[in-house]
């Protein structure tokens, strides 16, 4: 059943013809996520409210087709950070525990609008601190490729959700590459729209300057037709991009001769993989012999990506999380004398050790006679990337890069160094830097049959181009 039903665009065809039915659907998802437990994929399971909605929907489209809305037989999980009304919402933090969500997110409402089911929430690392979906109060996800991998961060129960087939596509958010790093770990589609394409209202805050939600899916198209429905205006959130929304669905397979950049010192990077940078070059290659025009250019910033970016973000997550203090609503320690105290326990016992390392810096590089050495000279070098990035998109279509300069390693492995963990963003940061689309794309496999990936990225708002350019690649 699911090999036949992994793009959008089968499942609805065999909705037509009758084949299947969605109720018939949402009950083999729910089958699935049951036999997938020892994964760790859910943290809550919409089971009741899902067929609910799908009997519903399956009683209008039975009636009248076109009835239903676009998204009919779309069946999706979500990150624990997105906000659904009356549904729990806790970002993996014990600090969040049975906080319930008094609203829904501007980008699940819309798809909701549309007729898309959400069949549950998914783990993720805590308030998507992450590279490994190994730091959840919930415990680590599995990747259902290998023996005790990672499924990548902080979007890795996302990923496998789809990878595992117990849904079609599933909403993550990214804000250093928490999309595609999962989607490249297990062979899968992830798309980082350019920020605020989609709005941010009702995503829960890690880095505001950075987040953006994105999607995992199997199929280009499904990710086009997600990001055409969630993308445009919106009143709730100001970074939210007033640009009207192209139709991303309208997709072509054919692509004519671009212009694409990849920097040298990424493939020569001494953290690359040598079987993922063998892979890039081929795929380079094949480029070339599509009829592209392809480039190595010198990038000497790529270094000073991944300090630059966890000196801001961190700054930001130091502020975003000082709003929950065990005072206005989630966990909050009991043994406690005073309002202090109340502030204290409950931010130490509630946050988990890589949220609190984060707050910790971020909190040192926006203090007195620590802010212009550290935070002030982050913002100049993401100032430097960005012109330099835009600089070669005046040149230049798109750039190619590695997602990842590994494979997804094995739960534990990087747990006693986090710096190994943050250097597993070294490629996907700057699109999060810049603000710029990128998407990332199964290249292969390894020895071990784990899955790689390789990123398209392109100018800011320019999905509609990158969508056709991924759709037009043939990995044969």
């Amino acid at each position: 059943m699911f090999m036949e039903n992994k793009n959008f665009t089968t499942v609805q065809s065999r909705l037509a013809a009758g084949e299947i039915n969605l109720t018939g659907l949402v009950t083999d998802y729910l089958t699935a996520i049951e036999e997938s437990k020892k994964l760790n994929i859910y943290v809550e399971v919409f089971a009741e409210e899902a067929l609910q909605r799908a009997k519903v929907l399956d009683e209008k489209f039975a009636k009248d087709p076109t009835s239903v809305g676009r998204l009919y037989g779309m069946v999706i999980s979500i990150k624990d950070v997105i906000c659904y009304k009356d549904h729990k919402v806790t970002g993996g933090s014990k600090i969040l525990t049975d906080f319930e969500s008094l609203y829904t997110a501007t980008a699940l409402q819309r798809l909701l609008d549309e007729d898309v089911i959400v069949i549950g929430r998914v783990n993720c690392d805590e308030f998507a601190m992450g590279s490994g979906n190994e730091n959840s109060f919930y415990g680590p996800t599995i990747n259902a490729v290998g023996e005790n991998r990672v499924p990548g961060g902080s979007s890795g129960a996302s990923a496998v959700s789809v990878q595992a087939n117990t849904c079609l596509a599933s909403l993550g958010s990214d804000t250093g590459g928490s999309v595609r790093q999962p989607a490249a770990f297990c062979g899968l589609v992830g798309l980082k729209p350019t920020y605020g394409r989609i709005s941010r209202y009702g995503l829960l805050a890690y880095a505001s300057s950075f987040d953006q939600i994105g999607t995992i899916t199997n199929t280009v198209a499904d990710a086009a037709l997600l990001l055409e429905i969630m993308a445009g205006p919106d009143a709730y959130d100001s970074t939210a991009s007033p640009r009207p929304v192209e139709k991303y669905s309208d997709l072509d397979t054919k692509a004519s001769p671009k212009k694409i950049a990849y920097f040298k010192s990424a493939l020569d990077h001494p953290s690359m993989d040598s079987e993922i940078r063998a892979a890039s070059l081929d795929f380079l290659e094949k480029l070339k012999k599509d009829g592209h025009e392809v480039s190595g250019l010198d990038f000497d910033l790529l270094d000073y990506l991944i300090p630059a970016y966890y000196v801001l973000t961190t700054a930001e997550a130091s502020t975003n999380l000082s709003r929950y203090d065990g005072v206005r609503y989630g966990y909050r320690s009991e043994d406690v004398n005073d309002l202090q105290e109340t502030y204290k326990k409950s931010r130490t016992e509630g946050f988990g050790k890589e949220v609190k390392r984060r707050i910790l810096l971020g909190t040192f590089v926006l203090s007195s006679g620590y802010y212009d050495a550290y935070y002030g000279k982050a913002q100049k070098v993401r100032r430097l990337i960005t012109e330099q990035t835009k600089e070669i998109f005046q040149s230049y279509d798109y750039m190619v890069m590695p997602v990842t300069p590994s494979v997804a390693w094995k739960i534990g492995d990087q747990s006693t160094d986090p710096v190994a963990a943050y250097l597993a963003d070294i490629y996907t940061v700057q699109a999060n830097m810049t603000g710029i689309p990128a998407i990332a794309l199964p290249l292969g496999k390894n020895k071990e049959n784990m899955p790689f990936g390789i990123q398209i990225m392109s100018d800011r708002h320019t999905e509609f181009s990158l969508l056709n350019f991924a759709n037009s690649i043939d990995f044969q």
